[in-house]
């Protein structure tokens, strides 16, 4: 008879700290944080919008490109939509902004998923996410293969979320360009309170990129990531890039509207967000199976460059620490300190 044995502990963002190094660097605006997640795609921003319908549609993947990162817009959108909001992005940045911008897209591993893949491909996108709860499925493993066979080359494919170095493997084997971290770990999901299954994110990612880094396979951590010190640490781990859900949310460019409590002159401006498995998202699309997942309304936040400049400055200001030029550096130099709860607590401001 099998045994469930506990094999080890795991650890999370708030369980950790980086251990401050030595350093030469003068100017933490000379660091370097750009990634490079394949021959065609460099981000100077190693940062991804989720593909939520809360978070992510054509002026979030605009704000993003221009910020450096990579907006992904949700699968929930019809195929023409979806490709019509990619024409129109590289559209405008080649008008108005005479640069060319990233931007991706998320498709599923079922029904329409082949047909939409070639819809955005042909509209010039750049990357395409296998978006799906369980990355670790033979869905992914027939929708990568089919994907692979008829597109080869043409397009980055992220698949996941995964969460085990098994995973990520077979995830590689099956033809994925990078892999897609985190089950249970975002602010709106609630698998782990439903399910009992995850796996802390740090612990996590330094397993899978144990894996991926001996194929030059890009980690991004998804999920769980409250802070820029969050961030840092998710990179330091071994994420080449990470995808923001909760730190976007409110801001401008998300989708929906804007909208106003208490009255005036002291109105407090707010907006919804969800998670794609909640129940509001999944009524709206007609489901109403396997909710795992919240949705809330947030403070209005102002522009999403505000939150990606903090995040920027508190990745460049990690890599001082440790006396890293780039993430590359950032990574190798990087290294852990647990921490008890003692700790966590005297790391917040104590006087708020």
């Amino acid at each position: 008879m099998q045994t469930n044995s506990l094999t080890q502990t795991a650890l999370t963002y708030d369980d950790v700290n980086i251990i401050p190094q030595y350093s030469e660097i003068r100017h933490r605006q000379d660091i370097d944080t750009s990634v490079k997640l394949s021959n065609t795609l460099t981000l100077t921003a190693p940062v991804i919008s989720s593909p939520m319908d809360s978070i992510t549609e054509f002026e979030m993947a605009f704000a993003m490109a221009k910020c450096g990162g990579i907006g992904v817009l949700h699968k929930f959108l019809p195929i023409e939509e979806q490709r019509f909001q990619v024409k129109q992005l590289k559209l405008r940045s080649r008008l108005p902004e005479n640069r060319r911008y990233p931007v991706g897209a998320a498709i599923g591993a079922t029904a329409d998923y082949l047909e939409r893949a070639e819809e955005l491909i042909n509209a010039n996108i750049d990357l395409l996410i296998l978006d799906v709860a369980h990355g670790h499925h033979k869905l992914i493993k027939d929708a990568l293969t089919s994907l692979k066979n008829k597109f080869d080359h043409q397009v980055h494919i992220m698949a996941g979320s995964i969460a085990t170095k098994k995973a990520a493997k077979d995830l590689i084997n099956w033809g994925a360009d990078s892999l897609r971290v985190g089950i249970g770990s975002g602010s709106l999901c609630s698998t782990r309170i439903q399910t009992g299954v995850g796996i802390p994110m740090i612990s996590c990612l330094q397993e899978i990129n144990e894996v991926a880094s001996k194929h030059n396979i890009p980690v991004i951590a998804d999920g769980g990531l409250r802070t820029p010190g969050d961030i840092a640490k998710a990179i330091a781990a071994g994420a080449n890039a990470v995808i923001l859900g909760s730190l976007l949310s409110g801001t401008k460019e998300t989708p929906g509207i804007l909208e106003k409590t208490g009255t005036w002159p002291n109105e407090k401006l707010q907006k919804k967000y969800r998670g794609s498995a909640s129940l509001e998202s999944k009524i709206d699309r007609g489901e109403t199976k396997n909710v795992e997942g919240y949705s809330t309304i947030v403070p209005y936040k102002g522009k999403v460059k505000r939150i990606i400049d903090d995040v920027l400055h508190g990745l460049r200001s990690a890599c001082s620490y440790v006396g890293a030029t780039t993430l590359k550096e950032f990574q190798e130099r990087a290294t852990f300190i647990q921490v008890t709860n003692a700790g966590i607590t005297e790391a917040q401001p104590h006087l708020l």
